[in-house]
């Protein structure tokens, strides 16, 4: 069973920056495609970053030169740094593994 628990989430200032955590048990993470969605309220969830288990990663434009994504296998952790923070940013923030598990969310809120 795979178990996916992201932290970091709060409230920010715009401006501001947080780091999301995703920790993974029940998979071979290094092995693991692992992505970050948001779902902003009464919009779609969009995807916003992804990292291959080599360590290759891509960002969506809208949070481009703001936002990176990044892993650690001995943690079995995956990170989303999220720098110059607008209130469009404004989601839930879920973490998926494989294409297949998701998160339970976390949530950041832009606002001053």
């Amino acid at each position: 069973q795979v178990h996916l628990v992201e932290s970091g989430g709060g409230l920010v200032q715009p401006g501001g920056s947080l780091r999301l955590s995703c920790s993974a048990s029940g998979t071979i993470f290094s092995t693991a495609f692992m992505a970050w969605y948001r779902q902003a309220p009464g919009k779609q969830r969009e995807l916003v970053a992804a990292i291959t288990s080599g360590g290759s990663s891509t960002v969506a434009d809208s949070v481009k030169g703001r936002f990176a994504v990044s892993r650690d296998n001995a943690k079995n952790t995956v990170y989303l740094q999220m720098n110059s923070l607008k209130p469009e940013d404004t989601a839930v923030y879920y973490c998926k593994c494989r294409g297949l598990y998701w998160g339970q969310g976390t949530q950041v809120t832009v606002s001053s």
